[in-house]
């Protein structure tokens, strides 16, 4: 199928960024929100990238203004419903998604591709719930999205062929490498990076080190960018709980038990950088651990 338009559903960090890499690949985007602010920061946030890829000569002034002209912004679903291809791009939250697709399904188009940018949540089940469990998929971008290379597709029982190969074209487009995967809790990314956050939470709670010393441990002595408490940070603590719960509950191993302690952060709304509070204290200049 030829896909010249684009429905993204959700205004957050990562709806912003698919909307970001669809309008620069020349997808017209329909970028949807519950709330007018979230359209409007969103827009901002996209303006703001692009504008530090012109400072890199990434892409020129020109790319800039053609990206930011594709994209149109709105509260209805109606509008939504009238693009070739749909993603998905709310909160990691079952209902919340159902109530998304159920809302979308009156107002699509026959050909109309559905597809969800979760990351953990059983593709085959969400399709269930639709009109066109055949033209449905997982079609997973990996944050931030502008610049991480890889996307997860994810295949339902029910995901017919050209619906694969659809998404794959355009994850071409993109210049992205996709990666297929079967539909198991949390996927590829998800079953090895999650249960690893999940692991340092433990390795907190019991005592073997303290924030500072598990982070430094991993970035230098497994050379992670990262360590894994600071990406979980960056991730989302609530995000991090939400896929562990998903991988206990549809395994049913207890190694995939969430640590008590990432539990306990989350009630407190501590949920990392978008708080302002988690493993580390981001109030001030610089980040201060918190354990």
């Amino acid at each position: 199928m030829d896909v010249k338009s684009i429905g993204v559903v959700g205004a957050g960090q990562m709806g912003n960024g698919i909307a970001h890499v669809m309008s620069l690949a020349g997808y017209n985007v329909v970028l949807n929100d519950i709330s007018q602010d979230s359209l409007e920061a969103a827009v901002a946030r996209i303006d703001k990238n692009l504008t530090r890829q012109v400072s890199r000569e990434l892409i020129s002034e020109a790319d800039k203004a053609a990206a930011l002209a594709r994209i149109q912004t709105t509260l209805t679903p109606e509008i939504v419903g009238q693009t070739d291809l749909i993603i998905e791009a709310a909160t990691e939250n079952e209902e919340i998604k159902y109530k998304i697709f159920e809302g979308l399904l009156p107002h699509l188009q026959p050909h109309t591709i559905l597809t969800s940018n979760t990351s953990s949540i059983s593709i085959t089940r969400l399709a269930s719930r639709t009109d066109r469990p055949e033209k449905f998929m997982g079609f997973h971008f990996m944050n931030p999205v502008p610049l991480m290379k890889l996307v997860e597709l994810i295949r339902g029982i029910a995901t017919d062929e050209d619906t694969y190969k659809t998404c794959l074209g355009i994850v071409d487009n993109l210049g992205k490498t996709a990666a297929s995967a079967e539909d198991f809790p949390a996927f590829i990314v998800n079953r090895i990076l999650i249960p690893m956050i999940n692991e340092a939470c433990y390795t907190l709670y019991e005592g073997v080190g303290n924030v500072a010393s598990i982070d430094n441990a991993m970035k230098l002595g497994a050379n992670h960018p990262m360590g894994p408490l600071e990406l979980a940070d960056f991730i989302g603590l609530d995000t991090c709980l939400a896929i562990m719960n998903v991988l206990h509950d549809g395994l049913a191993d207890t190694k995939y038990r969430p640590c008590p302690l990432l539990t306990k952060y989350v009630e407190a709304g501590w949920l990392g950088r978008k708080t302002k509070r988690g493993f580390y204290d981001y109030r001030g200049d610089t980040p201060i651990p918190t354990r």
